[in-house]
């Protein structure tokens, strides 16, 4: 008979193994239009580029913790410098011109405080620039009371317009090209924290309203990062295999789940490594996603192209 080896006991006096450190954590991809990938590896606070041919190099070191990543519509590159994994922590948001080298602060702080740890980011198709500032590592260095979701306006003028209570900590963010809809990942790692995806109208201002829950994962793990599809699905990276404490159950595998925009499942891309964090469309059609995972990038393909801010496939 074939040996069973799920089923082998630990050994007399043994322990489940747990993780001692990390030696990466994978964040932030963005693909350009010549099908270049950047992601960040927040833990050695740097920036990599994976080119379309597969060359691998470092393009930013250090990264100020840089976590999500985005382009406009010119092809800048956009970044959450956050406050996790270690000091030298930005938390503000830059952007990178790729073509002359140009990186600049586009805010640092909002009202004369500096922000928790921008997380995620994305542009609409008037150039609007969104962004969530959660607190998810050491929050004794919080200087905001609340934990937000801000609009750069074209001037460069801060908007803080969704806060606490009526979201937990946000997290991933996506926004259609035609500015009408914000979808947004509400993920609290406490007891009965929220689980859930949002979604918001906007007015031609970019000012939200008419919030409403498209998904919820609770009690299992939640969404991290977040894309939308021409078809104006959702692509939502959640779930874990090893619960990492009483918050959260592993109720939801790791995978990249597909769902309408009413929060009809259509489907999961399943990824066997913890922890699942973000995706980024690309490739020559747009049907590519890439993936952050642990210490991973991976790869697969969609039913349809995904929305971006960049003239490309999807315009």
């Amino acid at each position: 008979m074939a040996q069973s080896y799920e089923s082998l006991p630990l050994p007399d006096g043994g322990q489940q193994a747990e993780i001692a450190t990390s030696l990466v954590f994978t964040e932030g991809p963005a693909v350009d239009a010549a099908g270049n990938l950047y992601f960040s590896d927040i833990e050695n606070n740097r920036i990599m580029k994976l080119a379309a041919d597969g060359e691998r190099t470092v393009f930013r070191q250090p990264s100020h913790r840089t976590n999500g990543q985005t382009f406009d519509q010119l092809g800048r590159l956009y970044h959450c410098e956050g406050s996790e994994f270690g000091p030298g922590g930005g938390r503000r948001v830059t952007r990178t011109n790729l073509e002359t080298g140009e990186y600049e602060v586009l805010t640092d702080s909002y009202d004369g405080r500096r922000y928790n740890s921008p997380n995620d980011i994305c542009v609409d198709g008037a150039g609007r620039i969104y962004f969530t500032d959660p607190c998810y590592g050491d929050r004794s260095i919080m200087e905001m009371e609340k934990e937000g979701v801000y609009r750069i306006d074209a001037d460069g003028g801060v908007t803080r317009i969704i806060e606490q209570p009526d979201i937990e900590r946000p997290n991933g963010i996506a926004v259609t090209q035609d500015c009408s809809t914000l979808y947004l990942v509400d993920s609290c790692p406490t007891v009965g924290g929220n689980r859930k995806i949002w979604a918001f109208d906007l007015d031609g201002e970019g000012n939200p309203s008419n919030q409403r829950v498209v998904f919820d994962f609770a009690p299992g793990r939640g969404g991290d990062g977040m894309r939308l599809d021409i078809d104006g699905n959702l692509y939502v990276a959640a779930g874990i295999r090893a619960a990492r404490g009483p918050h959260e159950t592993t109720d939801v595998p790791p995978g990249i789940y597909m769902m309408t925009p009413a929060g009809e499942l259509l489907g999961r891309i399943p990824i066997g490594e913890d922890v699942l964090t973000n995706l980024a469309f690309g490739g020559d059609d747009g049907r590519t996603i890439y993936v952050t995972a642990g210490k991973t990038i991976y790869r697969a393909r969609t039913p349809a192209a995904g929305q971006v801010s960049y003239p490309t496939w999807s315009q």
